[in-house]
């Protein structure tokens, strides 16, 4: 009998710790990501190159999460990005959707983190969710708008 694949973990189970240095360490090849049908397809099919995402958002076709934290939204975040902030990602990885129907991009500084969060994302079984190569960092060096979050001082 020949061996199976390994299942997916059950969509309840939460992300641990383990599961996003997992991801960390391997990146899915293939094109798993149905939900930005029309996005271009790099080497890492997760992933979004800046401009199509900052397009895709803009245009208001996914949206979009900066798991930065809060210390970093305070430099200025993308108006209309939903902050969730990385350290809370597991008490409130139930606000980021997981229908397919509803493309979701995640942002951070530089991608870093982004990167894991969706690669450890698509194990735990989401399939709409893409993360922007080059995050806030580049975004804000392009000079593009940029806000300061509601309720922080200067806001």
């Amino acid at each position: 009998m020949p061996p199976t694949a390994p299942r997916a973990p059950a969509p309840s189970q939460p992300l641990s710790r383990r599961r996003l240095a997992v991801a960390a360490a391997v990146i899915a090849a293939g094109p798993v990501f149905g939900g930005l049908a029309g996005c271009s397809r790099g080497p890492d099919p997760l992933r979004v190159e800046l401009e199509e995402g900052r397009a895709l958002f803009e245009s208001r076709q996914v949206l979009m999460f900066d798991i930065r934290e809060s210390s970093e939204h305070a430099t200025g975040v993308a108006n209309g990005a939903r902050l969730l902030p990385m350290s809370q990602l597991q008490q409130r990885l139930g606000e980021i959707p997981r229908d397919p129907q509803q493309p979701v991009l995640i942002i951070c500084n530089t991608q870093n983190r982004s990167s894991k969060v969706v690669q450890a994302m698509h194990e735990a079984g989401w399939t709409n969710v893409r993360y922007v190569h080059g995050g806030m960092s580049a975004w804000a060096r392009n000079g593009w708008p940029m806000v300061r979050p509601f309720g922080l001082p200067g806001s």
